[in-house]
C-alpha cells in the first residue's frame, strides 16, 4: 500500500511540475510596448514609389553571363534616390557589381554591417503576374515586382534609414558598412571577394544583419500573433557522387534483375524513407521553442515548457510533420540528379546533404556510406562542402536586435531560429560571432510564398516599418 501511495504522490508531483512550468512560462511573456509613431501616408507613398524605381531595374543574375546594363541603371537610381548617403559614404566594388559602403564612426576599432542583395531571380512567365514583374507598380496598398521582398525592399529601407539619419546629423558610434551583392541568387563571388578584402584589412564586426528571417505568420500552431523570426544559423552543405555498376559487389542483393538502376533506386528510397542520420534538439531550436513558448496556447505550452521531458517525443514526431520541421533536428539528404540505363550498365546520382553541425555530418556521412554499401553503391566525396559556425545565442548583439524588433513590432513574438536556406551572410562567420539574418518586413503567407514565385509584392506599410526598424537600430547603437 505504501508503494502505491508513493507512486501516486510521485505521479502527482510530476504532473504538478509540468503544469507549474507551463504556467511560469506564460508569465514570462513580455508586456508589449507602445511601438513607434506611424509614418505619415505621404511619406509611405514616397517610399513605395522609390522602391518601385529600384524594382524597375531588371537586375536578374545569370550564371556565367553578366550584363551590366540593368545593374548600371540601378546604380544611377540609388544615387539619385539617396544623395546624402552617397555623398557621405566611401564606396568599393567587388567583382562586377558587389557594393560595399562605409561611413566612418567615432570609434574606428568597431564595425557593424547591414546586408542585402540587389540581384533578383528570374520572373518566369510575365503574363502570369497580376502586375508586370519589373514595373514596380504601386497598387492595392503594395509595391509589386521581382525583388520587392527578396531583397530590394529591405535594401531600399536600409538606404532610406541612413539617408534620413544623415539629414538629422547622425554620426555612427562605430564604423558602419552597408553591403549588397549582385550575384547572391546564383551563389556568386561578390560577397566572398568582399570577405577576402576584410580579412586582409583585419576588419571584424560586432554584428552583421542580412536577410533570412522576417515578420511572418506563426511558424507553429498554437500561437495567435505574428512572429519576428531572427535566423542565427544556416545549415551547412555537402555534395556527394554516388555510383552503382554492374560489377559492383552488393551482397545478398546479387541477381540479374538487380540492375545498377534498381539498386540506386532502392538506396535513394531508403534515404528518403529511413534516413540514418543523427537527430537532436540543437541549441538554436531549443531557444526558438523556449522563446515562443510564452505565446503558445496552454496544451502546447505544457509540452514546450518541459523540453527536459518531451524532447525524445519531439525528436520522433518532428521529422514526420513536414520537411521544415525535419530540417531543424538534423541532416537532410536530397538527390539532385540521377542518370543511368541498362545499356550503360551503370547508374550515377548526386546527393546533397544539409547539416546543422559539422561534427554530426562526419557521423552522418559514415552512415550514408554504410547504407550505400548495402546496395553496392559507391560514394565519392570531394564535391561542394561548406560549413559556417552559428551565431552566439548569448551575444549582446542578438539581444539588441530582438530589443529593436520588439520596439518596432510590439505585438509580435520574437525568437531565433535555424535557417534551412542559404544567404551571403554565412561567408562572414569567421569575422563576426553575431551573424544574424532578419529582414524587418511584415509578410503575409502569400507574400512569403511569392519569393522566387509570381506576384512578388510588399505592403507599403511594411516597407515603412522596415525603414523605421533600421533607423531605430542605427540610432540606438552604442
Amino acid at each position: 500500500m505504501i508503494a502505491i501511495w508513493t507512486a501516486l504522490a510521485l505521479a502527482a508531483l510530476f504532473l504538478l511540475t509540468l503544469v507549474f512550468n507551463a504556467l511560469r512560462a506564460g508569465l514570462r511573456r513580455p508586456r508589449p510596448g507602445s511601438g513607434q509613431p506611424p509614418v505619415p501616408e505621404n511619406i509611405r507613398d514616397g517610399y513605395a514609389h522609390g522602391l518601385g524605381r529600384m524594382i524597375a531595374c531588371a537586375t536578374v543574375s545569370h550564371r556565367g553571363a553578366y550584363d551590366d546594363a540593368e545593374f548600371a541603371k540601378l546604380r544611377d537610381t540609388v544615387r539619385a534616390l539617396f544623395p546624402r548617403f552617397h555623398a557621405r559614404a566611401e564606396y568599393r566594388v567587388f567583382g562586377e557589381d558587389c557594393w560595399v559602403y562605409r561611413i566612418p564612426g567615432t570609434d574606428g576599432s568597431r564595425a557593424v554591417m547591414l546586408m542585402s542583395h540587389h540581384d533578383v531571380a528570374e520572373a518566369g512567365d510575365a503574363g502570369a503576374w497580376d502586375h508586370p514583374p519589373f514595373s514596380g507598380e504601386v497598387a492595392d496598398g503594395a509595391v509589386w515586382g521581382r525583388g520587392a521582398v527578396d531583397t530590394k525592399g529591405p535594401l531600399y529601407a536600409e538606404f532610406q534609414a541612413v539617408e534620413e539619419l544623415l539629414a538629422e546629423g547622425w554620426t555612427p558610434p562605430c564604423d558602419f558598412y552597408l553591403a549588397s551583392s549582385h550575384n547572391e541568387e546564383i551563389a556568386g563571388d561578390g560577397i566572398p571577394l568582399a570577405v577576402k578584402y576584410f580579412q586582409e584589412k583585419g576588419v571584424t564586426f560586432d554584428f552583421i544583419l542580412d536577410e533570412g528571417g522576417a515578420v511572418i505568420a506563426p511558424p507553429m500552431p498554437g500561437i495567435s500573433q505574428k512572429c519576428a523570426m531572427i535566423a542565427v544559423h544556416e545549415k551547412g552543405r555537402c555534395s556527394l557522387g554516388c555510383r552503382a555498376e554492374e560489377s559492383a559487389s552488393h551482397g545478398g542483393l546479387a541477381g540479374r534483375s538487380d540492375t545498377p538502376v534498381m539498386r540506386m533506386a532502392k538506396f535513394m528510397t531508403e534515404m528518403s524513407a529511413r534516413p540514418p542520420f543523427r537527430r537532436r534538439l540543437y541549441p538554436e531550436v531549443r531557444a526558438m521553442f523556449t522563446q515562443l513558448c510564452p505565446y503558445m496556447c496552454f496544451p502546447l505550452r505544457l509540452v514546450f515548457a518541459n523540453l527536459w521531458c518531451f524532447s525524445p517525443l519531439l525528436l520522433k514526431l518532428m521529422p514526420r510533420l513536414n520537411p521544415q520541421a525535419s530540417a531543424m533536428v538534423g541532416t537532410l539528404c536530397a538527390f539532385n540528379s540521377v542518370e543511368g540505363s541498362a545499356k550503360a550498365h551503370a547508374c550515377s546520382a548526386e546527393a546533397f546533404l544539409r547539416c546543422v553541425r559539422e561534427e554530426d555530418l562526419k557521423a552522418d556521412l559514415a552512415a550514408f556510406e554504410a547504407a550505400a554499401g548495402r546496395y553496392g553503391v559507391t560514394v565519392e566525396r570531394g564535391g561542394e562542402y561548406e560549413y559556417h559556425a552559428p551565431a552566439d545565442l548569448s551575444s549582446p548583439a542578438l539581444a539588441y536586435v530582438k530589443e529593436c524588433a520588439a520596439a518596432v513590432f510590439p505585438q509580435c513574438a520574437c525568437a531565433p531560429f535555424l535557417l534551412p536556406a542559404g544567404t551571403d551572410a554565412r561567408h562572414f562567420s569567421a569575422l563576426c560571432r553575431s551573424v544574424l539574418r532578419f529582414a524587418p518586413i511584415d509578410l503575409t503567407p502569400d507574400q512569403f510564398a511569392s519569393v522566387h514565385g509570381r506576384n512578388e509584392n510588399l505592403d507599403v506599410k511594411a516597407l515603412a516599418d522596415a525603414v523605421v526598424f533600421y533607423k531605430y537600430l542605427l540610432a540606438h547603437l552604442m
